[in-house]
């Protein structure tokens, strides 16, 4: 196992830079997330990890040895595609060993990592198969399978579950998990979806305009979002946003609503209020929103309501009584309100 240091690394293409100095520090045995809109720089960065992508300035560093110019067969990495690039003609014993063939390891320790790896996968009862007679979700452990056998210090993931349906994407993302923490293989991870990144990873980093954007523990990205954009991007359903100035103890919308603040704001600043919609609470108090839709789901409801016109999301656990047409009262802990500056889309800290 190794960390991984990434080093004020640029990448452009051309006159086009697309990756502007990032660094990250990926502990040994660390599971880290990689995730970010499509173009945000998320999958080049790890193609450059891999040796795929050449670096125009910066250092990788695996372990303690700066890998710039070492091809990717010499780097230690196993890498794990969104398709899963197996070969047709082989059976999954024959694609798991292929790669430990090429480099001539004895029959006898190929054979044996090939059945540890399938032990550890549930693929013992499948490697006379071809990859034709394999589900989506066994081909996919054949390709983590193959990677396992490297014995790499570094596992990379490239949107591995992407091409899987919702039902077998959750039931792989607990499988990935059990495995790293099972092997601790130091693991970098792309994904353009929040929610396997915040189930999967030990850290987060979220990327936007190939810039990071913040990174840090799941949960402190979700409690915490430094930015408007971080705070969008991360939680299911997003943050609700309401921007106005701040006039006395209320926000005053532009629609010329206002709203209480359950906190002190300096009195004219213009900001951006988050509040997420599992934390807006149903009172006979509070923000007047006029329900718009009511979606029940069993164990929780989403309403969908509009304040002065714009639209707020309000995430009820259980089941409720409010219909469409409705108007019902917002109440947000103090706690749970997040404010922003417009301006410069950066978080403000409140004074307790």
């Amino acid at each position: 196992m190794s960390t991984v240091d990434i080093r004020n690394v640029r990448k452009s293409y051309g006159g086009h830079e697309v990756l502007h100095g990032v660094s990250i520090h990926i502990p040994d045995g660390e599971f880290v997330a990689l995730v970010g809109p499509s173009g945000c720089g998320k999958s080049t960065l790890l193609r450059m990890i891999a040796g795929l992508e050449d670096i125009s300035s910066g250092d990788i560093a695996i372990g303690d040895r700066v890998v710039n110019d070492v091809v990717p067969r010499d780097r230690d990495i196993a890498m794990v595609f969104q398709n899963y690039a197996l070969y047709p003609h082989m059976n999954v014993r024959e694609n798991m060993g292929f790669a430990l063939k090429q480099r001539r390891v004895p029959k006898a320790q190929i054979e044996e990592r090939v059945l540890n790896a399938a032990r550890i996968l549930g693929l013992e009862s499948l490697l006379d198969r071809k990859p034709r007679a394999l589900s989506g979700g066994q081909r996919q452990r054949v390709a983590m399978g193959r990677a396992i056998v490297r014995d790499p210090n570094v596992f990379l993931f490239d949107e591995p579950l992407s091409n899987l349906d919702a039902k077998l994407r959750g039931e792989m993302r607990s499988e990935l998990k059990e495995l790293h923490q099972r092997l601790q293989t130091t693991t970098v991870y792309v994904t353009h979806d929040q929610i396997e990144a915040m189930t999967l990873a030990d850290r987060v980093v979220v990327m936007n305009g190939g810039n990071v954007e913040q990174e840090g523990p799941p949960l402190e990205l979700y409690d915490r979002p430094q930015s408007l954009f971080v705070a969008a991007f991360i939680g299911s359903p997003p943050m609700n946003f309401l921007e106005g100035f701040v006039a006395g103890n209320a926000l005053a919308l532009d629609h010329g609503e206002r709203l209480d603040l359950p906190v002190a704001l300096p009195t004219g600043d213009r900001i951006v209020a988050g509040v997420r919609p599992e934390h807006f609470t149903i009172a006979a108090e509070g923000w007047p929103a006029v329900v718009s839709v009511v979606e029940p789901t069993g164990s929780e409801t989403q309403i969908t309501a509009r304040i002065a016109g714009q639209i707020v999301r309000v995430l009820v656990r259980g089941r409720t009584e409010v219909k469409p047409g409705e108007t019902i009262h917002l109440s947000v802990p103090p706690a749970h309100l997040h404010i922003f500056d417009p301006g410069t889309g950066k978080r403000r800290e409140i004074a307790a």
